[in-house]
């Protein structure tokens, strides 16, 4: 999809998004338009063993729509992508299934929510998990080096769906598998409705 197409370019979306995002990353209890946080994890049916095991800091700032562990287990020794990892707790819950056999790579392009998870990883000696700057369309990730692509909540947030979910399909091995909690729509979404950044972010 062209700029035009939509109205505004990527790059404008892309600083309404990080604005967004880095406020959840600093200001987490502030209150937003969505739900954040450990009351929301658990209501997207987020065990509680598996949060009791994360940083508390990273699970304040939460803000999927979803649970992409639902459609399954990362099994010991497996290597993981997280898509627009934020402040990590995905990637987190990713690396313990995984044990210390297994590695992690989170990917975000909001500079506060990688500082939070680095943090947090390093807080918590989680040495198989690594967290680097990067967009959805050109993850920093080698072709087939992924057992597990996982995203929550962010494939929406992207206007070039089909860019974004080639790259995830270009990391994964043959035979991997694609873990996607995200938010769908069931009729054609208007261009007045695209063409409103505050929409995109909400």
């Amino acid at each position: 999809m062209s700029s035009l197409e939509r109205g505004f370019d990527l790059d404008t979306l892309r600083t309404a998004i990080q604005e967004e995002y880095d406020a959840v990353a600093c200001d987490p209890g502030r209150g937003y338009h969505f739900h954040t946080g450990r009351p929301h994890a658990q209501r997207m049916g987020y065990r509680a063993e598996w949060l009791n095991g994360i940083p508390a800091a990273s699970i304040e700032s939460f803000a999927g729509t979803g649970n992409p562990f639902s459609l399954g287990p990362i099994r010991n020794g497996e290597k993981v992508v997280d898509v627009g990892s934020g402040a990590g707790i995905d990637s987190f819950i990713a690396a313990l299934m995984a044990g210390p056999d297994g590695s992690v790579v989170g990917v975000d392009m909001t500079p506060s929510m990688l500082e939070k998870a680095r943090t947090c990883a390093a807080e918590a000696s989680v040495t198989h998990i690594e967290f680097r700057h990067g967009f959805g369309e050109e993850l920093p990730v080698p072709d087939q080096w992924a057992d597990v692509v996982i995203s929550n909540g962010v494939l929406n947030l992207m206007p070039d769906k089909e860019k974004a979910l080639g790259e995830m399909f270009r990391v994964l091995r043959p035979g991997g598998r694609l873990q996607i909690a995200d938010i769908l729509v069931q009729r054609p979404v208007p261009q007045s409705a695209k063409d409103r950044i505050e929409l995109w972010t909400g």
